[in-house]
């Protein structure tokens, strides 16, 4: 019984802590759609397609403390796992994925912890991404904090191709037939081919204009 209460309270501290990491994904959501808009009415074309953002569950996160053999320090998560918010950009081709991490390297609040570019050297599976590690300032009542978040940058096609893949691997609870994983590097590639193809056209019709 006393284990039980004292996950329950730990899991309502916790609740109350996230709450200063759902303030840094709208901070950071506010900076992105500035950007978007601004780049959109300079060039006459948005960086940006969509913006999608989550913090994650206080069970999940209790859960991944305790099979690391992290503190259960409330105060100190945010130093235990870099994950907690993120925030994923999809943009239309993939100068655009560069082009908005250096628009948020500009920002003089925004410090960029970590990258880790899986679009320049995807994953062994065929996953491209720009992963970054971000940190930036809340400004609360009484106090400011730095908080990290994780950002995701993708095109359509690497989004399309990601989404598919969890949603493959998660029917076959991660254990999926051998040729799977064949024909998902295969689809990787075309979807990189897409990229490359649709990034020559983009070029062509903006040449004179970014």
């Amino acid at each position: 019984m006393t284990d039980l209460a004292d996950d329950l309270s730990l899991l309502r501290d916790l609740e109350r802590r996230l709450l200063v990491h759902k303030f840094a994904i709208e901070e950071l959501m506010t900076k992105l759609r500035i950007l978007s808009e601004e780049f959109d009415s300079v060039h006459r074309h948005d960086p940006i397609e969509h913006i999608t953002n989550r913090v994650k569950k206080p069970e999940g996160i209790l859960e991944k403390l305790r099979r690391k053999g992290f503190p259960l320090d409330l105060d100190s998560i945010g130093d235990w796992l870099d994950d907690i918010a993120g925030v994923r950009v999809i943009c239309p081709f993939v100068s655009d994925v560069y082009r908005v991490k250096e628009m948020l390297a500009r920002q003089h609040d925004v410090e960029i912890l970590r990258t880790k570019d899986y679009i320049a050297s995807p994953k062994p599976n065929g996953y491209r991404s720009l992963h970054l590690i971000v940190r930036i300032p809340v400004f609360l009542s009484n106090r400011v904090e730095h908080v990290k978040v994780e950002v995701q940058l993708r095109t359509i096609a690497m989004d399309f191709w990601a989404t598919l893949e969890h949603k493959l691997f998660y029917k076959y609870d991660d254990n999926p037939p051998a040729d799977f994983v064949g024909e998902l590097m295969s689809t990787a590639m075309i979807a990189a081919q897409l990229d490359e193809r649709m990034e020559s056209l983009h070029r062509r019709i903006h040449r004179d204009d970014v």
